[in-house]
């Protein structure tokens, strides 16, 4: 049976600029597979709990103590639950809330040689981690933005002197895929 292909786009809602990629990912993957795509393309550090949400089920890691009613996202392979045109959700860390739209932009037979997953394209860098969600970053650019903006030193220290907001390598996201995917 020949091999099937989803091309992605991954957005992260609540943010402007938007931050988005554009990946390749076999249609074969389990849910878990998809979350480490999702988790390198963007640049996150899988630190916090995920969730997929897709035609109104839950998908993540079970929870042993029955609190979060999820389906196991090891059971359940994406082009069983996807197809071409088809958005679903995917929600990080339950704290800050970072929520990701998910478009299946076309769905295609694998050619012969095609490496996958990969990382077609994108767009700004990744939030740091525990930021505080959306609003957390928004606060952030404005203090970097302004040199006279009474938290502007604590927040360069923080994020460190090399972080650019605008910056994506589709490169090196690529790399980090076929590595760790």
């Amino acid at each position: 049976m020949p091999r099937q292909i989803f091309e992605l786009r991954i957005s992260l809602s609540g943010v402007r600029p938007a931050i988005w990629r554009r990946v390749l990912v076999p249609g074969g993957y389990t849910l878990d597979r998809v979350h480490r795509v999702v988790q390198h393309a963007m640049g996150w550090r899988d630190c916090h709990l995920h969730s997929f949400e897709i035609d109104g089920v839950q998908y993540g890691e079970p929870d042993p103590d029955g609190e979060l009613a999820l389906h196991d996202e090891l059971e359940v392979r994406l082009d069983a639950v996807v197809g071409k045109g088809s958005r679903f959700h995917y929600l990080y860390d339950f704290g800050d809330w970072w929520e990701h739209d998910l478009l299946v932009e076309d769905a295609r037979t694998a050619e012969v040689d095609e490496r996958c997953p990969s990382c077609l394209d994108g767009e700004r860098a990744c939030p740091p981690e525990d930021v505080g969600g959306p609003q957390g970053y928004r606060m952030l650019l404005a203090a970097l933005a302004d040199p006279d903006h009474p938290e502007h030193r604590s927040m360069r220290g923080w994020v460190g002197a090399d972080f650019d907001p605008a910056a994506f390598d589709a490169s090196r996201a690529d790399t980090l895929l076929r590595r760790f995917c």
